[in-house]
């Protein structure tokens, strides 16, 4: 019976790493709501420029040419315009969907990129971190050495 309960060092393991894989999950989250949000909120604005844009160029259009041509560019600003809303919507729901099988865990295409360049650049930290210590620890001997060296 005894060999089936955890051991007291395991269980204060795994209760130090659940705070940290919260707060991984936390920033997972934040990331995919901003990033998904600004693709949306890009996609609204393009929509809205490319109706008040019609709105404004096409009486000047039809005033001052001939109507095939007003009529040519105004399907043509229509239809870019759809195009590029839909498209971003379609992103900002793909980024969205991306971001919620890796914020689960289910390693989407290109989550081992990302966590590698995360480890890669953690690993990156703590070496400059070691050298801002010992370069520290140096420049605090130079001065200790200099403060010796006048006394004397």
């Amino acid at each position: 019976m005894a060999q089936n309960q955890p051991r007291y060092d395991e269980l204060q393991l795994q209760h130090r790493q659940q705070p940290s894989q919260l707060t991984h999950q936390v920033a997972r989250t934040t990331t995919a709501v901003t990033v998904g949000g600004s693709l949306i909120v890009l996609s609204g604005l393009t929509l809205a420029a490319t109706v008040i844009g019609l709105v404004l160029a096409t009486p000047l259009l039809v005033i001052f040419s001939p109507v095939l041509v007003p009529a040519a560019i105004t399907i043509f600003l229509i239809f870019a315009g759809f195009f590029t809303s839909g498209g971003l919507g379609a992103i900002a729901s793909f980024v969205f969907y991306w971001m919620y099988r890796y914020a689960t865990g289910k390693h989407p295409i290109g989550a081992d990129k990302i966590d590698f360049a995360k480890e890669k650049i953690a690993r990156a930290a703590r070496e400059m971190r070691g050298e801002a210590e010992h370069l520290g620890h140096q420049t605090q001997h130079q001065i200790k050495g200099i403060h010796e060296y006048r006394d004397t």
